[in-house]
């Protein structure tokens, strides 16, 4: 075993892998180069312990593979594996890079939607946001509220009123796992192909991108990103993360989410077994 990846348990059996992740969990335990490690999810995330099965008996690099956390959390959460032979491969301030979407928005704004940035709980002033963008959409600095209710983007007949409103449902609807601020975003129209969208996530491990995967169900005759565009985003001053890409209706194509890696999705046609056999010569093969 070269190295591990680290698995949520189970809320009702810390023995067993959390369901999202059983496949996964199933890929890496039949490896030889990678190991499967178990940490109790429960008694993370609501006691802040660290109990772990399979717990190596020698100072191990891993990847983690779970639940989002904000980055408090995750640095408590590097620390105290530290103590327990398991040292992140993606340390603290590079999931923060990554995960807070501001943090990494310089590096790609050429390529993404310009967006303006607030703090939590301030009136966001309409009339500011419309002297930048025609339409525009609402996230924190983490997700949005996409598959709710919420609009997906506001635009002109807006009233400031209106507005409020949606904000206070917005702030509901995040509730706990709102991250340190509001970011609006200039929206813009995708292309579509029978209904859905072109969308690609793309895996970079140690600055090389190491998977691009179909992310939206489109068709398989939809074309990819450019090549070029995806190796552009190879400096993002972590060894592990994301950047989805979308096809514009125009026919461009933008960025449209940055990741951390080890907290974003697989795609469902990702083939996983692959997935870890890349991940095995790109980050723990030194």
């Amino acid at each position: 075993m070269i190295g591990a990846v680290l698995f949520p348990s189970a809320n009702s059996s810390p023995s067993q892998p959390e369901p999202e992740f059983k496949e996964e969990f199933r890929a890496v335990d039949d490896m030889e180069a990678l190991g499967a490690v178990l940490f109790d999810c429960s008694d993370w995330f609501y006691n802040g312990r660290i109990r772990l099965m399979g717990k190596p008996e020698r100072m191990t690099d891993a990847v983690y593979r779970g639940w989002m956390m904000h980055p408090e959390r995750y640095e408590d959460f590097y620390g105290k594996l530290l103590k327990q032979n398991i040292r992140l491969v993606v340390d603290p301030e590079a999931y923060r890079r990554l995960h807070i979407f501001p943090n990494v928005y310089e590096k790609i704004k050429a390529d993404t939607a310009p967006a303006l940035f607030f703090e939590l709980y301030s009136r966001i002033s309409l009339s500011r946001v419309f002297s930048h963008f025609r339409r525009f959409m609402v996230k924190d600095f983490v997700k949005s509220v996409k598959g709710t209710e919420f609009p997906r983007f506001f635009d002109e007949n807006t009233t400031q009123e209106t507005f409020d409103h949606w904000m206070d449902v917005f702030y509901e609807l995040r509730d706990e796992e709102i991250t340190d601020g509001i970011c609006v975003k200039e929206y813009r129209d995708l292309k579509r192909y029978g209904g859905t969208t072109n969308e690609w996530r793309v895996f970079y491990m140690n600055q090389v991108p190491a998977t691009v995967t179909r992310n939206s169900l489109q068709p398989e005759s939809c074309p990819a990103p450019d090549r070029a565009l995806i190796e552009k985003y190879t400096d993002l001053e972590s060894p592990f993360y994301t950047l989805d890409f979308a096809e514009l209706a125009d026919g461009g194509w933008m960025i449209v989410e940055a990741g951390d890696g080890g907290v974003s999705g697989l795609c469902y046609r990702q083939d996983i077994r692959e997935f870890y056999a890349i991940m095995a010569a790109r980050l723990f093969s030194y």
